[in-house]
């Protein structure tokens, strides 16, 4: 079996999260979800858990990050295209999120990305096929 990564994010209102990620474009597993939590479906190997704050801290004694006065972990994702990428920032803009700079282009890579509604960032790249980091 591939290995499989599930994103932990704390988010500050549940609902109003999944109504902007679903304006990404992105699914939901309902099996994993309730009042508390959701499973966002970015790929059949990548999936993020959208935690209320309160059922976030039920797994670590840690603080909770103020995601938009500091930064734990950038999100990273590829896309199909350049066009891809700005399509996605231009949703995620279009649906309350914000840019954090501007896009970026070193000829092999094309990013740029955004700030969800709690200030995770999401970067977002395509790379030239063949210039990726596989071994």
């Amino acid at each position: 079996m591939a290995t499989q990564i599930f994103v932990n994010l704390p988010v500050k209102n549940l609902d109003q999260s999944v109504e902007f990620f679903t304006k990404l474009g992105y699914a939901f597993n309902p099996q994993f979800t309730d009042e508390t939590a959701t499973c966002m479906i970015v790929s059949d190997g990548i999936f993020v858990m959208l935690l209320t704050e309160d059922k976030f801290k039920t797994f670590t004694p840690k603080a909770i990050c103020d995601a938009t006065k500091s930064t734990e972990v950038l999100l990273c994702l590829s896309c199909e295209s350049r066009e891809k990428v700005d399509e996605m920032v231009c949703k995620a803009v279009a649906a309350g999120g914000t840019t954090y700079n501007e896009p970026q282009d070193h000829g092999f890579m094309y990013g740029h990305g955004y700030q969800d509604l709690d200030g995770h960032i999401w970067e977002l790249i395509y790379m030239v096929p063949d210039a990726t980091c596989q071994g």
